[in-house]
């Protein structure tokens, strides 16, 4: 077996809010806006908004309704601390930081070296509307 991950489901307090957000966000990432697919899924009460990708799917889900006043905090157990997305060159790192910017997305870290974690680990951090932190990612030596 490969370990792949097929996909990845996060639950997001402002579904509506969330899903314009990703609507910009996912397509700098090779995510096609065509393949996107919206459905409710009553026996769980749900509503599902799925991004496509090649590689990867990722959904978004609305709260239970008994949850939907809580809060994000990556430091909770079982909680998703970030999600890292990896590019092919430090150039790509800034031109998705740039749409960022754009974007008006809360960036927690402007792109920057990160000797700490690995020698060439080249990054930037930011977090989407709810407050789930991602990253975007060159390892390679430039």
């Amino acid at each position: 077996m490969q370990s792949i991950i097929d996909h990845i489901e996060i639950t997001v307090k402002d579904l509506e809010k969330t899903v314009s957000f990703y609507d910009l966000f996912f397509p700098l990432l090779g995510f096609s806006l065509e393949k996107k697919t919206s459905v409710y899924i009553a026996s769980h009460d749900k509503h599902v908004v799925e991004y496509s990708h090649p590689n990867l799917c990722i959904a978004l889900t609305s709260p239970r309704e008994s949850l939907k006043e809580d809060t994000v905090h990556r430091r909770r157990p079982g909680a998703l601390h970030h999600l890292a997305f990896k590019a092919e060159s430090r150039k790509e790192v800034d031109g998705v930081y740039s749409k960022l910017v754009e974007m008006n997305a809360d960036i927690v870290s402007a792109p920057r070296m990160y000797p700490e974690y690995h020698e060439s680990y080249y990054a930037v951090f930011f977090k989407a509307p709810d407050g789930i932190k991602f990253e975007v990612v060159c390892q390679r030596v430039e």
